[in-house]
C-alpha cells in the first residue's frame, strides 16, 4: 500500500518541452552539418557516392530550407545564442512573438544579447530576470545540463503563462545555448481549475459527517479516505491507507462474516456496479455505531472504469430509533399474544413453554427460560424454554436462598427480592460477574429476569436475553414488568382453577385420591379385569381408635397421623393410583389383578400385619395403630366398581362389629357370622384351650450349612379353620391385652423343647423366642425370664430373646437398662427386622446385643439393583464392626444365599432352606447334621 497521493492526477508538461528539445537539438545539429562542413562525399547504404562541389552546395541549400522549415513549425518561441550570450538564431515563432509584443524586429534582434537583456531589466520582475541570466550562464559554462522556469507573461487582454528551458548545444564551429519558451497557458489554466476543484472537493469532504472514500477499481486499495473516518470510527486514517483491510476489522465481530461475504460476492460479479450494505462497527472503545455503506463506479470519458466512490453514513441514531420502535411492536405483539394465551391455556406447563415461545418468536428475544422453584427447600429448575438447545438448561443454577452461592446471579436474585433484575452489558456489569462466561459464550449481550408469583411468594422466575446491548430500557422494562404481572395473573388463575379440579377429585389433606376418582380408577382397573378374565378386588380399610388419639392430641395431631397412613398405605401399594382416602378415618385399595387362589388373602393379611407393627411418630412420641378391612372381589361380589364398594363397606362393618381383622364378602356374609363369636373371645378360649403351637425355623451357618439355631413362631391352630397366620390374631392379642399370656406361654414352650431335645441326646440349637413390644415394657417380663432360667442351668446357653429395632428405639433408655439386665442373666439378644427401624449408630453401639437380624424387605432389594446390594453390605459390615452376627431372613433364592455369602454374612433363614415346622418335623431335622436344601444351595452357582 502507497501513502495517500498529494494530487489525484498528476498532469507533467515537461513531457511535451522535453520532446520539443530533442527534436531541436537534432534540427540545430543537422544544419550545422549542412551549413559549416567541409564534407565533400555522402555516404549512403549503397555505397560512397562522389558528388561535385556545385552539387554539395546546392544539397546543403535544399536540406537547411527543410530544417529550417522545421524550426519555425515548432510551437515554441526558439532562440540560440552563443557562449557569450548572443542571439545568433531565432524561429519564425520567435520572430511572430517579438512583432506580436512591439518588440525589436528581427535584424536588431539577431546579435543582440540576450543576458544583458536580462542583467539590464527593471521593475518587479528585474530580480528574476537577474536569476534567470546567472543560471543560463552556468548552463553555457556547463555547471548546470539544463534550466527551466515557469512564468507568468500576462498581457492587456490576457493571463498567460510560459515555460522557459535552456539547454547546451554544441556545434563544430562554437558551443552555445538553446533558449525556448513554451506556451503553458492551457495547461496552467487547466491545473489551476483542477486544483480549485480539488480544494472545494477536500472542503466538502472534510466537512460533512459522512465518510467519503475513493478507492483502485481492481486492488479496492483506498486512495481517498474523508476526516469522518475517524470521527465515526475512532480509527486511524493512516492504518487504512496502510491496510484496507482495517475497514473490515473495524465492523463487529457478529457482522463481520456477512459483511466480508456480501462484499465478496459483489467482487465476483464485477465491480461495475454500485453495491450497498448497512451493518454495525465496533469502535476501539467499545461503543458500537451503525454504517449505511454505498459504493458507486466511476468511468472516465472513455467510458473506462478508473475508480470507485464510495459513502458510509452513521445511522446509529436512525437505527436505534428504528430499533426501538420495532422492539416496542414486538412487544406489544408479545403482549396482545400473551393476553390471548390466558385466555385460552389452563395448563401451567404449556403456559410457561408458550410464553418462552411467544417471547423469542414475536418479542425477537434470543433466548426466554423460566424456572420453578420449590417452596420447601427454595431450589430452583428451568422448566421451559426457547431459542436454545437443551444444553443452556445444564448452566442454569436457581434458588431462592440467600445463602446459597449461586443466591447473586441475576434470576436468582430476582426470584430472592421479587422485583426486576436487569443487565444492560453483561460483558462489563458487575451484577453479572456470575453468569458473563456463559452468557457471552451464547452470544448473549443484555439480559432482565422478572419473579413469577401466583401467591405472593416467590414461585417462578421469567428470564429474557438479547444478543444487543442496552436493549432493556425504562419504556421496555415497564412493558415487560405488565407482562409479568400478567403472567402471574394467568398463575394465580390456572393455580385456582387447579385446585378446584384437584379438590374435586383429591383429598385435600393426604393428596390422595378422593372417593369419586378412586371409584373412577377402580372402574378402569375392573374393565382391565374383565377383559383379561382375571379377578381384582377393592379393600375399605378402617382405622381404629382414630377418634381417641383425635379427641386426645387435638386435630393437627389426627391430621397428621392420617398424611402418614396415607404414605404408608402409598408406599405399601406401590403406586397411588391404587390408593384413596374416602372418608375421615377410612382409606381405600385396590387389587387390580388376583392372579391365583391365595393371592388377596396373602395380600389382605401381609397389610394387615405390616400395617399393625407399622410405628407412626406424634409430638416425639410412637404410637401403633391398627386396622381392620373389608373386601369385595371381582366377579363374586359385584360387576361394577360401585357395587364393589359397597359391599367392601360392609364386609367392614361385619369386621368392625365382630372383631375380625378382616372380611371377605359373600352373599352369605350375614349368615356365616350370625352368632359367630368375636375374635377376641375365640382368642381366649384358644388360650383356655391350649390351641396355640410353636413352629420352628431352622437359621443355616452359611460357612458350615449346618443348623445353628431355630426362631420359634406362634401359630393358632383353630379346630374350625385350621391354622391361623399371625398377622389375624396378633394385633388383637396386643390390643387387648392377651399377648402376656400368650407370650409367657411360648417362652415356657420353646424352653421346654429345647430340655426335651437335650434329654433326647440330640446337639440341640439356640432356640430364639420373639418379644412383644407390650412384654418388654411390662414391669413382670424380666421376672418372667428369671423364672425361665432358673428352670435348667442349660436354658441361658439356649435362649435368643428377639426384640424389634423400633420397639427398643421407643424408649432407649429403658431398653438400655432391660436389656442389660437380661445380658447379666446370660440371655443372647439379637435385633429383630434391623433396618427397618430409626436407630443411630450411637445408640446401636451401646446396646447390649449379640445379633442383628436383617428384614427380609432388604434381602429382597438386594437382587434388584446396586443400591440394595450395598446396603447389605453396609449392614453386614457394621455389625461385624460391632463384634455382633449377622442373619439375615426371607431369603428364598440361591443368588441371595450367593451374595450373601460373598459378603461375610454369618447365618440365614427363609423359605429356600427350610418354612417354619411343627415341633416334631423340627426334631426330626435336629437329628440330621446338615440340610440337603443348603448344600444343594451351595454348590449352585
Amino acid at each position: 500500500m502507497s501513502e495517500q497521493p498529494d494530487e489525484l492526477t498528476a498532469l507533467d508538461a515537461s513531457d511535451e518541452v522535453n520532446a520539443l528539445i530533442t527534436a531541436l537539438h537534432a534540427t540545430v545539429q543537422r544544419l550545422e552539418d549542412l551549413t559549416g562542413g567541409e564534407v565533400d562525399t555522402v555516404a549512403n547504404p549503397q555505397g560512397l557516392a562522389f558528388l561535385l562541389p556545385q552539387a554539395q552546395h546546392h544539397g546543403r541549400i535544399t536540406e537547411a530550407a527543410r530544417q529550417a522549415a522545421i524550426l519555425n513549425a515548432l510551437p515554441a518561441h526558439v532562440a540560440l545564442i552563443d557562449q557569450q550570450g548572443r542571439i545568433i538564431s531565432i524561429n519564425e515563432a520567435w520572430r511572430q512573438f517579438g512583432i506580436a509584443n512591439a518588440q525589436h524586429d528581427l535584424q536588431s534582434e539577431l546579435g543582440s544579447n540576450y543576458l544583458d537583456v536580462c542583467d539590464k531589466a527593471q521593475g518587479e520582475h528585474a530580480q528574476e530576470a537577474q536569476e534567470v541570466a546567472r543560471c543560463i550562464r552556468s548552463v553555457l559554462a556547463g555547471d548546470l545540463t539544463s534550466y527551466a522556469l515557469e512564468y507568468p507573461c500576462h498581457s492587456p487582454t490576457q493571463q498567460r503563462w510560459f515555460q522557459m528551458s535552456v539547454t547546451p548545444v554544441g556545434t563544430v564551429r562554437q558551443n552555445g545555448a538553446v533558449v525556448m519558451h513554451l506556451n503553458v497557458t492551457s495547461r496552467r489554466m487547466a491545473e489551476d481549475s483542477w486544483r480549485a476543484s480539488e480544494l472545494r472537493f477536500r472542503q466538502m469532504a472534510e466537512n460533512i459527517s459522512d465518510i467519503f472514500f475513493l478507492a483502485d477499481a481492481d486492488s479496492y486499495r483506498i486512495l481517498y479516505i474523508s476526516a469522518a473516518y475517524e470521527v465515526v470510527t475512532g480509527r486511524s486514517c493512516a492504518d487504512l491507507y496502510a491496510r484496507s483491510e482495517v475497514w473490515f476489522e473495524a465492523i463487529h465481530p457478529q457482522d463481520r462474516a456477512a459483511a466480508q461475504e456480501k462484499f465478496r460476492r459483489h467482487q465476483q460479479s464485477g465491480s461495475a456496479t454500485s453495491f450497498h450494505d448497512q451493518y454495525r462497527i465496533q469502535r476501539l472503545d467499545g461503543s458500537v455505531r451503525w454504517l449505511d455503506v454505498r459504493t458507486f463506479p466511476v468511468r472516465d470519458g472513455a467510458d473506462q472504469l478508473v475508480r470507485i466512490a464510495g459513502v458510509a453514513t452513521d445511522v446509529t441514531e436512525r437505527q436505534l430509533a428504528e430499533t426501538r420502535i420495532q422492539r416496542l411492536n414486538r412487544l406489544y405483539a408479545l403482549l396482545s399474544g400473551i393476553n390471548g394465551l390466558i385466555v385460552r391455556t389452563q395448563d401451567r406447563e404449556e403456559l410457561f413453554q408458550r410464553v418462552c415461545l411467544l417471547a423469542v418468536e414475536q418479542g425477537g428475544f434470543a433466548m426466554a427460560w423460566i424456572g420453578v422453584v420449590d417452596p420447601q427447600t427454595l431450589q430452583g429448575k428451568v422448566v421451559a424454554w426457547h431459542g436454545n438447545s437443551s444444553a443452556f438448561v445444564d448452566t442454569v443454577h436457581l434458588t431462592g436462598r440467600a445463602d446459597s452461592p449461586f443466591s447473586e446471579r441475576p434470576a436468582s436474585r430476582a426470584l430472592r427480592l421479587m422485583r426486576p433484575v436487569v443487565c444492560n452489558d453483561i460483558a462489563n456489569d458487575l451484577a453479572a460477574a456470575d453468569v458473563r462466561d456463559d452468557m457471552l459464550s451464547w452470544g448473549y449481550q443484555s439480559l432482565a429476569c422478572f419473579a413469577l408469583s401466583a401467591t405472593g411468594e416467590p414461585d417462578a422466575v421469567l428470564a429474557l436475553k438479547s444478543s444487543e446491548c442496552n436493549v432493556f430500557d425504562d419504556e421496555e422494562m415497564k412493558l415487560l414488568t405488565e407482562l409479568a404481572g400478567d403472567i402471574s395473573f394467568a398463575l394465580d388463575h390456572i393455580e385456582k382453577a387447579d385446585r378446584l379440579k384437584y379438590l374435586a377429585y383429591y383429598d385435600a389433606l393426604t393428596g390422595l385420591a378422593n372417593r369419586s376418582l378412586f371409584l373412577e380408577r377402580a372402574a378402569q382397573y375392573l374393565r382391565d379385569a374383565e377383559q383379561g378374565g382375571y379377578g381384582m378386588a377393592v379393600f375399605i380399610v378402617d382405622i381404629e381408635r382414630f377418634k381417641n388419639i383425635n379427641d386426645s392430641m387435638g386435630q393437627a395431631a389426627g391430621d397428621a397421623l392420617l398424611i402418614q397412613v396415607g404414605i404408608w398405605a402409598v408406599r405399601h401399594a406401590g403406586d397411588a393410583m391404587m390408593v384413596a382416602r374416602i372418608d375421615a378415618d377410612h382409606f381405600a385399595l385396590v387389587m387390580p389383578r388376583i392372579r391365583a387362589d391365595g393371592d388377596m388373602e396373602h395380600f389382605t393379611e401381609a397389610t394387615l400385619s405390616a400395617f399393625n407393627t407399622h410405628v407412626f411418630r406424634l409430638h416425639d412420641a410412637v404410637f401403633r395403630i391398627s386396622a381392620k378391612i373389608g373386601v369385595a372381589i371381582f366377579p363374586e361380589a359385584g360387576s361394577d366398581a360401585e357395587t364393589l364398594f359397597k359391599r367392601a363397606e360392609a364386609a367392614l362393618k361385619h369386621a368392625k362389629s365382630h372383631g375380625d381383622s378382616y372380611v371377605i364378602y359373600t352373599q352369605s356374609l350375614s349368615d356365616a357370622v350370625k352368632g359367630k363369636p368375636s375374635l377376641e373371645n375365640q382368642l381366649r378360649q384358644a388360650i383356655d384351650n391350649q390351641e396355640f403351637v410353636l413352629h420352628y425355623q431352622p437359621k443355616v451357618s452359611l460357612l458350615t450349612g449346618k443348623m445353628v439355631g431355630a426362631e420359634a413362631l406362634i401359630r393358632w391352630n383353630d379346630p374350625v379353620s385350621g391354622l391361623v397366620s399371625p398377622a389375624h390374631f396378633i394385633p388383637v392379642l396386643e390390643e387387648t391385652g392377651l399377648i402376656h399370656a400368650v407370650g409367657r406361654w411360648a417362652l415356657h414352650e420353646a424352653t421346654s423343647d429345647y430340655l426335651r431335645w437335650s434329654d433326647m441326646g440330640l446337639s440341640p440349637v439356640r432356640i430364639a423366642v420373639n418379644v412383644s413390644p407390650l412384654q418388654l415394657r411390662h414391669r413382670n417380663f424380666l421376672n418372667e425370664v428369671q423364672q425361665v432360667l432358673a428352670l435348667d442351668i442349660r436354658v441361658a446357653a439356649g435362649l435368643e430373646l428377639e426384640i424389634t429395632e423400633s420397639v427398643i428405639m421407643e424408649n432407649v433408655a429403658q431398653s438400655l437398662s432391660s436389656l442389660g439386665e437380661m445380658r447379666a442373666m446370660g440371655v443372647s439378644i439379637a435385633i429383630d427386622d434391623f433396618g427397618t427401624g430409626f436407630s443411630s449408630l450411637s445408640y446401636l453401639s451401646k446396646l447390649p446385643i449379640d445379633t442383628l437380624k436383617i428384614d427380609r424387605s432388604f434381602v429382597v432389594d438386594m437382587t434388584t439393583g446396586p443400591q440394595g446390594l450395598a446396603l447389605v453390605s453396609h449392614i453386614i459390615n457394621l455389625a461385624h464392626a460391632l463384634k455382633l452376627k449377622v442373619v439375615a431372613e426371607g431369603v428364598e433364592t440361591a443368588e441371595q444365599t450367593n451374595l450373601l455369602r460373598l459378603m461375610g454374612c454369618d447365618q440365614t433363614q427363609g423359605f429356600l432352606f427350610s418354612r417354619p415346622l411343627a415341633a416334631d418335623a423340627f426334631e426330626k431335622q435336629l437329628r440330621e447334621s446338615h440340610l440337603p436344601h443348603l448344600v444343594k444351595g451351595r454348590q449352585t452357582p
